[in-house]
């Protein structure tokens, strides 16, 4: 159901039940509002509606708005959980969102509960109008009263949103019910179970005060228990020149409560309205700054409770009633402002106004309901300069303290000031205590942290696009193979970074950790398997064998063999201890892209892309049966922890079950709108995940098949989904760049480590040399002054990684193509984009300019080649004929041919008045990911995966020379204007120079040490190189003497941070903030 609250006791109601009913099951009305004050019992009475008419309706779904979800957030959780067994995709667009539910609730009698509206309300506002960016509800709550549908929408409230008022009455399926207090017996009977007593006419009067609000009733009640021995009598003594009307609110009551506290109470108060949902003993131990036994915080527990201030989770934890959580909250972001306008730190110091190490929405809601609401408060009251001075007093107050405290103070700052919005140059928190500061994506160039405690703060971290995931056996580590070659591992509880491991030079497609949890095995696109010691991250020992890239690493469950599949058709037998390779299986027709072990060590199964999955016997090594069913390749298998059951990810979008005995499929599940890159069973074998490349998380229930929720918020695709060992926790990893720790039972985000990316994929001079256009994983398009370096303008609207950009002969249009599947053209003189080009289905990989400037030719991942007008933006034509995706594109010096590189590992050369293919070259025995016409026209030259250069006839197809010598994937390749000289740019780091009249090296550029080189081009005079790396690095060379001119670089977002002797980090965050730009002196 959601998020409706633990209904324990509940007393009376019975009037209000039967008229909700009626208006719910007899009249249908389509929408309900249940208007009263705090604490009055809204939720309380809907939860209980509920369990008594929870059988009309097929799907009850209840949303709390006490952490003022956006509408979009709502719109999306509420279509995953009731799409689950439909394959339906969920737009991006929340307009077309609202949409789709209203479909559905016309297809199925559901009821939406939305709780606590008056969260997203404004707060003193006569017509109940919405905050600032959630007008959105008003728009949704319309729609459910004016659209025809068999659901029903229950809106509880303080105040009545505006559209419900104005809608009430005067449409019969909408109603209103303003709930009033208890009647007397039934508020009799809460006080009485709280101990008090007295005559019936002091219980009358009491219970007319205090309007039967019953969680007025329980404040109160505590109050008189403590305070007059339970005896009403006394209590109303003092209270009898007090009028009703006068008499104490909620508020009020707590203002009272917390007087009466100890400082160890209210600070335990406070806590748990920062938290904002139920929390254990322990975890309240460990916010509370001063050193707590566990007897004093279950003594403070339980005073809490004896006042009705705090109440039991149904798992144990504590938290607050929502009416109080409210109140609490708005006391203590004006007890912060307070604070800090007085120079009067106390909880401003004892407390975070936002955790960064903290389940993700928690973080989420603390951020908008604390730190945002105290940031513009005070930004009102004293404007940023002044704010910024304020604080810069405080810091150096602090360093000038004997003794550091270890407190909250210097974190919150820190937090408020990039909440504001303050320009943090230059800041000092040297010597200083930073806790939960929260720095990811934060531009902190020149911050003084030397001799700093930064233990609990979070920074940006620099990995790339995750490619494969894997907890260790007992759960503590969780370690991820990237696109950058390197091997990540992380404490899975903390996020904490503990290793970078580095020796592959290609992307690791596969991780996996030993069944002892000793060793981790990594298999990468460098043709390599490679095991590591997971204590010291060394490397154990590399096994050869491979002849194309490595796709999967799996363990025998005794830890003794090793199991790899390969591009080269393969999968190969390993003994761990002596890294001798023990079998050889042949069959597979197509790339071996995964390979699982049954539990019992007995089976191995490799799913391919020859569309197969096949199931061999580990003692001979014999193909027992092949699966057939799937309609395109093979991308994941893994065996039930039973055995009995086999999954299967494919390329067709389905996952499929087959019964390992019989070789039979079972179910095939459905739901996924691309590709679907992996699938794991959880460790109780009912709940399998699958990972696709629609960028979500699928969790299924075996037995049923039914889809039990959707995971959305990676913004690319999904690669790689793991189990922890216990099976609580989910990871996902994605080449958006993050690693996702998802909670299985609610489907919520627990946390995201996010890599940070200064990449540049392509680089282009303009046809006078003056100027150079650079493409960048940040989204942007860079233009560059050659003479001096500078960054002459960004240009901006890329939704994703720009992966190549193209000056068009004249100088004056620059093309840029991206991952979000759209070229840009932009005006060079003044940085505005001319038009977007729309039409491809998949990410654009390369354009190019016809000679005559009229022509644009994109190649896309969605394995087609397409030709634009440039003046109108009209795709002329689109040529289709590669089975895979599509790399690179040039036009020919004359326009008339066209040649495109694919991973199809072919080169097509198409004649572009007719569309038509007019030869495919072969030979290239891995990816094709670049190719360049000569000068002349007469030849062509391609790099591939296969780490060659070939030099192709263009007239006749044929194959004139192979170029040797890079160690790794040639991405790039380029003529020089003059046709004298060849480059090309490697995953080797290295650009090579070679003669075109011999074929020889003449040269080998040296100077990108951190990462590849993604692409390369000459200067129009042929005197200059430019090259660029996923370092962040362009490099200008000389021609003649090889020597790297210039290096052009933006600045990275820790550029001159000072972090000498810094406490708190690991040795890796110390290296990855160094190559975010940080410093030690």
């Amino acid at each position: 159901m959601g998020e409706a609250p633990y209904v324990g006791h509940f007393y009376g109601r019975a009037d209000e039940l039967v008229v909700l009913k009626r208006w719910i099951v007899d009249d249908r009305c389509r929408l309900i509002s249940i208007i009263g004050m705090g604490g009055i019992g809204k939720s309380s009475l809907v939860a209980r509606l509920i369990d008594q008419e929870l059988h009309v309706f097929r799907a009850v779904f209840w949303r709390s708005l006490l952490n003022a979800p956006p509408l979009d957030r709502f719109l999306q959780e509420c279509l995953q959980f009731l799409i689950q067994t439909q394959q339906i995709q969920i737009p991006q667009d929340t307009e077309e969102k609202m949409r789709l539910l209203m479909t559905q609730l016309q297809k199925q009698r559901c009821l939406l509960v939305l709780d606590n509206a008056e969260a997203i309300l404004k707060s003193g506002s006569s017509m109940a109008e919405y905050k600032d960016g959630y007008e959105g509800y008003g728009k949704f709550i319309h729609h459910i009263a004016e659209t025809r549908h068999q659901s029903c929408l229950i809106v509880t409230s303080r105040e009545q949103p505006k559209e419900i008022a104005r809608l009430a009455g005067k449409e019969t399926s909408v109603r209103s019910y303003r709930l009033g207090g208890l009647n007397v017996d039934d508020a009799r009977a809460i006080l009485e179970t709280r101990g008090l007593s007295g005559d019936e006419h002091s219980w009358q009067i009491l219970i007319e005060r205090l309007s039967s609000n019953p969680q007025t009733l329980l404040l109160i009640a505590s109050l008189i228990r403590e305070g007059y021995r339970g005896l009403i009598s006394q209590y109303l003594v003092d209270f009898s020149d007090v009028s009703p009307h006068e008499y104490p609110d909620v508020r009020t009551l707590l203002d009272e409560q917390f007087a009466r506290l100890s400082p160890l109470e209210q600070q335990v108060f406070y806590w748990l309205a920062i938290e904002r949902e139920a929390i254990s003993l322990q975890d309240l131990r460990g916010d509370v700054v001063q050193s707590v036994s566990k007897v004093e915080m279950l003594t403070t527990i339980e005073a809490l409770q004896r006042r009705s201030l705090i109440e039991q989770s149904g798992s144990g934890n504590f938290t607050l009633q929502p009416a109080i959580m409210e109140a609490i909250t708005d006391r203590f972001n004006e007890r912060i402002v307070q604070e800090i306008i007085t120079d009067e730190p106390a909880f401003f110091a004892s407390h975070a106004l936002m955790k960064a190490q903290t389940k993700d929405y928690i973080r989420q809601s603390q951020f908008q309901l604390i730190l945002n609401v105290i940031a513009q408060k005070l930004f009102a009251m004293l404007g940023r300069r002044k704010l910024e001075e304020k604080f810069q007093q405080r810091l150096v107050a602090l360093r000038n303290l004997p003794e550091q405290q270890n407190n909250y103070e210097v974190g919150n700052i820190l937090n408020l000031l990039v909440q504001t919005g303050s320009d943090l140059y230059g800041f000092d928190f040297s010597h200083l205590v930073v806790r939960q500061a929260y720095l990811q994506e934060v531009e902190m160039p020149e911050v003084n942290f030397a001799y700093a405690n930064l233990a609990t703060s979070v920074f940006t971290d620099t990995f790339g696009s995750i490619l494969s995931v894997a907890f260790s056996p007992d759960g503590d580590l969780l370690a991820a193979g990237t696109a950058s070659g390197e091997i990540r591992i992380w404490h899975a509880a903390s996020g904490l970074p503990l290793q970078t491991i580095r020796g592959h030079i290609n992307w690791v497609s596969s991780v996996a950790f030993s069944s002892d949890g000793r060793a981790l095995a990594s298999g990468s696109d460098d043709q390599t398997v490679r095991l590591w010691e997971v204590n010291s991250g060394q490397c154990l020992t590399i096994l050869h064998g491979h002849t194309s890239e490595v796709k999967s690493v799996a363990f025998s469950p005794d830890g003794r063999a090793l199991a790899s599949g390969s591009d080269d058709q393969t999968v190969h037998l390993w003994e761990v201890s002596s890294g001798k390779c023990l079998a050889v299986l042949h069959g597979h027709t197509s790339t071996v892209r995964s390979a699982a072990f049954s539990p019992d060590g007995r089976t191995l199964a490799s799913g391919s892309g020859d569309q197969t999955v096949r199931l061999w016997e580990m003692s001979s090594g014999q193909c027992l049966t092949i699966l057939h069913g799937h309609t395109s390749e093979v991308w994941s298998v893994a065996f039930s922890p039973d055995g009995r059951m086999l999954a299967s990810g494919s390329y067709d979008q389905t996952v499929r079950l087959w019964e390992v005995s019989s070789g039979q499929c079972l179910t095939t599940l459905q739901g996924h709108s691309h590709w679907v890159r992996l699938v794991a069973f959880s460790p109780d074998g009912r709940t399998l995940a699958s990972g696709s490349y629609d960028q979500t998380v699928r969790l299924w229930e075996v037995s049923s098949s039914k889809c039990l929720a959707i995971l959305h918020g990676h913004t690319s695709e999904v690669w790689s989904v793991a189990f922890s060992p216990d099976g609580r926790t989910l990871v996902s990893g994605s080449y958006d760049q993050t690693v996702r720790l998802w909670e299985v039972n609610s489907g919520k985000c627990l946390a995201i480590l996010q890599g940070h990316s200064h990449r540049v994929s392509s680089v282009d001079f303009s046809s006078d040399g003056k100027a150079l256009a650079s493409g960048s994983d940040d989204q942007t398009v860079r233009l560059w002054e050659v003479s001096s370096g500078k960054c002459l303008t960004t240009l901006q609207g890329h939704s994703h990684w720009v992966r190549s950009v193209a000056f068009s002969p004249d100088g004056r249009t620059l093309a840029s193509g991206s991952y979000d599947q759209t070229v840009r053209l932009w005006e060079v003189s003044n940085g505005q984009c001319l038009t977007i080009l729309h039409g491809h289905t998949g990410e654009v990989r390369s354009v190019a300019f016809s000679p005559d400037g009229r022509t644009l030719v994109s190649g896309s991942y969605d394995q087609t080649v397409r030709l634009w007008e440039v003046s109108s933006g009209k795709c002329l034509t689109t040529l289709q004929g590669h089975s895979h995706w599509v790399r690179s594109v040039a036009f020919s010096p004359d326009g008339r041919t066209l040649a495109s590189g694919s991973d199809d590992q072919t080169v097509r050369l198409w004649e572009v008045s007719s569309g038509k293919c007019l030869a495919v070259l072969q030979g290239h025995t891995s990816v094709v990911w670049s190719v360049a016409f000569g000068s002349d026209g007469r030849t062509l030259a391609s790099g591939s995966g296969d780490q060659t250069v070939r030099w192709w006839e263009v007239s006749s197809g044929k194959c004139l020379a192979i170029l040797h010598g890079h160690t790794s994937v040639v991405r790039s390749v380029v003529f020089s204007p003059d046709g004298k000289a060849l480059a090309s740019g490697s995953d080797d780091q290295t650009v090579r120079l070679w003669e075109v009249s011999s074929g020889q090296c003449l040269a080998i550029l040296h100077g990108h040490n951190y990462d590849r080189v993604s692409s390369v081009i000459f200067s129009p005079d042929s005197r200059t190189l430019a090259s660029c790396s996923f370092d962040g690095v362009i490099s200008l060379w000389d021609m003649l003497t090889g020597t790297c001119l210039r290096t052009l670089r933006i600045d990275r977002p820790y550029e001159r941070m000072n972090i000498t002797q810094v406490q708190g980090l690991t040795e890796v965050q110390k290296a990855t903030l160094k190559l975010l730009g940080a410093i030690e002196e």
